[in-house]
């Protein structure tokens, strides 16, 4: 590095330390031209600022009621043909007894994505929030992308502000980040150019955001994307979460290609993975919360994610299809006791957290003696972050 490049380096660390908001150009500049340990050392100073030693978990479950899709994105090994070989429609009764699975094991959150299927009314995906939520009302219902709640106000022509709101008052807790890909249009309009663009996405989380209700924030990275595309997702992010608060959580999500129409690029590197964790920590100043999805980056590299910005490492998740049908060679699921693990051998100290990030306290004598279908006991507290 030249002295023009250590002098730079040396404005950004002084930026970090007096928590100084980065911009567009400090960005470009520690992705490009700081090596990555530098970038994880910066990236640790603002995590241990926002959340001390404390890494997050929670105990969660996936519902995807279908893989069936009116889109086709470049990106997407998940999605099916309404005919295709391996189409799926879960029935009410497959649903509930997910949901009932979820509530047995003590999870606190369902997270609840799938398909656009082009066949089953508006009514059919309100359905399944109210029979989960009226069955099962302590879960917490984490349901559907931006890109669903699109699909939701084409089905029907009514605004998605409405529509939430609906859903809302049927038991839906908060919105997932997915759907998010990439909002440069260079980008967007060549792996997913028909579903919601980035004006809606972001949008549509205002409007959750304006009702009341927490949501994550996703970014798809290690395709056809390059860094001024990642400064101009994250930036949009930010200047949003100025405006209202309400993203919790933002989840760098990597690109698996195995399967897809993108097939023939490399699945990003440990390092690249690294590197954009540790960018969208110092990035996103106004965000609490960055997750290092395990299911995604593999276990080791989510546990080094720790030291590289990340203070969550999502939960034991439990049925995951979508990344799994692209590659992903994680577990399905981990429990309690291997996430604890993996967190303390990282150096940081679990937390069990609900969605909302209050922290919940279980009963282990209970816990240790449970079985299926005996609910585990839990107190809520409220005063994580």
């Amino acid at each position: 590095m030249d002295r023009t490049a250590e002098y730079r380096l040396a404005e950004i660390r002084d930026k970090v330390q007096n928590n100084i908001r980065l911009t567009y150009d400090d960005g470009l500049f520690l992705d490009q031209q700081v090596d990555l340990l530098t970038l994880g050392e910066l990236a640790n100073i603002v995590r241990e600022r926002k959340n001390g030693n404390i890494a997050y978990y929670n105990v969660n479950e996936h519902l995807n009621p279908t893989n069936v899709c009116v889109y086709r994105c470049n990106f997407c090994a998940f999605r099916s043909d309404l005919k295709g070989p391996r189409a799926y429609v879960m029935s009410d009764e497959q649903i509930l007894e997910r949901a009932r699975e979820a509530n047995d094991r003590g999870c606190t959150e369902l997270h609840i994505v799938g398909g656009l299927h082009h066949l089953k009314p508006y009514e059919w995906y309100l359905n399944i929030i109210r029979i989960i939520h009226n069955a099962f009302p302590r879960l917490h219902l984490k349901a559907y992308t931006a890109v669903e709640w699109d699909w939701f106000a084409r089905l029907t022509g009514r605004p998605t502000k409405d529509i939430l709101a609906e859903f809302r008052d049927a038991g839906l807790g908060s919105l997932p980040g997915g759907g998010a890909e990439i909002f440069h249009p260079e980008v967007r309009e060549r792996i997913c150019e028909h579903k919601a663009n980035a004006e809606n996405w972001l949008r549509i989380h205002q409007e959750a955001h304006e009702l009341g209700l927490r949501s994550n924030a996703t970014m798809l990275y290690g395709h056809i994307e390059n860094s001024h595309h990642r400064l101009d997702h994250l930036l949009r992010l930010r200047e949003l979460q100025d405006r209202t608060g309400g993203f919790q959580t933002f989840i760098p999500l990597a690109f698996h290609p195995d399967n897809t129409k993108l097939a023939h690029l490399s699945k990003p590197s440990v390092l690249m993975d690294l590197r954009v964790m540790a960018l969208s920590r110092l990035m996103l100043d106004n965000f609490p919360h960055i997750k290092a999805y395990w299911i995604m980056l593999g276990i080791p590299t989510a546990q080094i994610a720790l030291s590289f910005g990340a203070d969550d490492i999502d939960g034991t998740v439990v049925h995951e299809k979508i990344y799994h049908d692209a590659g992903s060679t994680s577990p399905q699921e981990l429990t309690v006791e291997e996430i604890r693990r993996l967190i303390l051998e990282a150096g940081r100290t679990p937390v069990e957290r609900d969605t909302l990030y209050h922290e919940v306290i279980r009963d282990h004598a209970v816990s240790r003696q449970w079985s299926p279908g005996k609910p585990l006991h839990l107190e809520v507290l409220t005063t994580a972050n």
